[in-house]
């Protein structure tokens, strides 16, 4: 039975691919004008309920309703002329074509046979100007920031009258202060009737802008919550299926050092950073975002060309011309773009494990495939790789675990370096959990680690000693015992600065 009184309504959806149940009678209830958080670990089945509500894909059974009505979605289309409309994470959009065209894309304005692009531009305008005023209907979207990108694909949504808009994972590239002025969106768009539904891995966020969730988990409903009323470790443990241990840190760190960096440099972006690393350590490196973290570790991985400076491993001074003579000396990046810049996606598991250390197992140009294998059959059972399946496209794994592979190719490859940047991006809390312990025993088995986040939690989480990064320059080091966030945030800020610009330390006014 359909309930008028909502706005949406999700009953009994089952989804089923070749050997994989998706949905199994997953329901979903949202109410007129709310922020509802749709919560689950990755592989949940969020992403595809979201497919079906968007019209890209048809349930085998179950309905969609909106307004007490039963949905018939033949594709995306219908959904958004039905009122539903969908803000992917990777946006979908032309960036050579302007702001207007893309409000537009796919049902443009028409005089005659020609788009009338005057009519586009000011019917963008007025909806941009409650949204965001400062964004021009025609400038090229390349242009913008992925905050402005987003709120142009919101105003898009209006355009066409939505009165759902589901947005998955739309902090995942933002700032704090862009964030907030998301969370203002948002706010006003509740406020006007507009439903939202909210997917996130950052509790914070969730509890700031939501009032209410729903929690997933192997495809089927776990339950629905007013989050006035719980806690963020309730939900936790709803989406998890089980209590996380409490987030405890252990050090591995030995006074040996294995990294020393002086005086590296690379124009304005890097200034002098001089530092050491020692055996079994995990060293964090904090900062604003453009402090200069991620431009940092790419030149100590030879990623990037320096412009001044040394780095020496073990006491040998490396050549940082190429990659592939710092991958040999033993240092391997996770890099924080991870499909991008990390694996190859149409590759096995095994394959992209197989990238760094391929001469181990072909010294004579044929690869021991059998060797291959078992290693790394080895080493991702060890790092629990789920499914365990080694042969299949990286592609189709959660993003914790291509981030488990990825940290897999490093020990398969024995390297003793590994520098981490935003290694828990974009993975859901379980993962997380799974990443922070696997860095421990990385640790206490003698390896030693640079991690850059904008997590603060999850700087103090994992690091042992604390770099802290102003305007390209390393502005402090706090040891353990100096630790916390606002002892980062004074030294991260300049002084005449007002926006924090860290993640995991905001403020922001809730939603209810």
């Amino acid at each position: 039975m359909q309930d008028a009184k909502l706005r949406l309504q999700v009953q009994d959806v089952t989804k089923t691919f070749p050997g994989v149940r998706a949905l199994s009678a997953m329901s979903l209830r949202v109410r007129p004008g709310e922020v509802h958080a749709l919560l689950g670990e990755n592989g949940a089945g969020k992403s595809t309920l979201l497919k079906t509500i968007s019209g890209v894909q048809k349930p085998d059974s179950g309905t969609v309703s909106l307004d007490g009505r039963v949905l018939t979605l033949d594709g995306p289309l219908d959904a958004r002329r039905a009122g539903i409309a969908m803000i992917h994470q990777e946006l979908q959009q032309v960036p050579e074509l302007t702001v207007a065209q893309n409000m537009f894309l796919g049902r443009p304005l028409r005089r005659g046979l020609f788009t009338d692009r005057a009519q586009q531009e000011a019917k963008a305008a007025a909806v941009l100007q409650s949204l965001d005023p400062a964004i021009r209907p025609d400038a090229p979207i390349r242009t913008l920031k992925v905050a402005q990108r987003q709120i142009v694909e919101i105003g898009r949504a209006l355009l066409e009258n939505a009165q759902v808009i589901a947005m998955d994972e739309p902090t995942s590239s933002l700032t704090p202060s862009e964030f907030l002025r998301l969370a203002e969106v948002i706010a006003d768009l509740s406020a006007s009737g507009v439903s939202i539904i909210y997917v996130s891995h950052k509790m914070d966020e969730v509890f700031r802008v939501c009032s209410r969730a729903t929690v997933m988990r192997d495809g089927q409903l776990v339950g629905e919550l007013d989050l006035a009323e719980t806690t963020e470790s309730a939900v936790v443990n709803m989406m998890v299926g089980r209590t996380l241990a409490a987030a405890t840190h252990s050090s591995f760190a030995t006074t040996e050092t294995v990294l020393s960096v002086r005086n590296l440099g690379s124009g304005t972006k890097v200034l002098n950073a001089s530092f050491d690393l020692h055996r079994g350590e995990v060293l964090g490196i904090a900062g604003l975002i453009g402090a200069g973290r991620t431009e940092l570790l790419r030149l100590v991985a030879g990623a990037d060309r320096s412009s001044s400076g040394t780095v020496t491993l073990n006491g040998r001074r490396l050549s940082l011309r190429s990659t592939r003579s710092v991958i040999a000396a033993g240092i391997g990046l996770v890099p924080e773009e991870r499909k991008r810049d990390g694996i190859v996606p149409q590759r096995s598991v095994v394959n992209n494990i197989a990238l760094s250390s391929m001469s181990r197992f072909a010294p004579r140009g044929l690869i021991r495939r059998r060797a291959l294998r078992k290693r790394a059959t080895e080493i991702l059972t060890g790092i629990n790789l789920r499914p365990m399946q080694i042969d299949r496209p990286i592609r189709l794994f959660s993003g914790g675990n291509q981030q488990k592979a990825i940290i897999a190719r490093w020990i398969a490859a024995d390297t003793q370096v590994l520098l981490f940047d935003e290694p828990t991006r974009g993975i859901d809390i379980g993962a997380k959990a799974e990443i922070y312990a696997l860095i421990e025993r990385l640790a206490a088995e003698g390896r030693s680690m640079i991690v850059v986040s904008s997590e603060l939690p999850e700087i103090l989480r994992v690091a042992d000693r604390v770099l802290v990064m102003r305007q390209g320059r390393i502005a402090a080091e706090l040891g353990r015992e100096e630790l916390s966030e606002q002892a980062i945030v004074a030294h991260a800020i300049p002084q005449s600065a007002a926006d924090p610009g860290l993640h995991g330390h905001t403020t922001a006014t809730p939603h209810t």
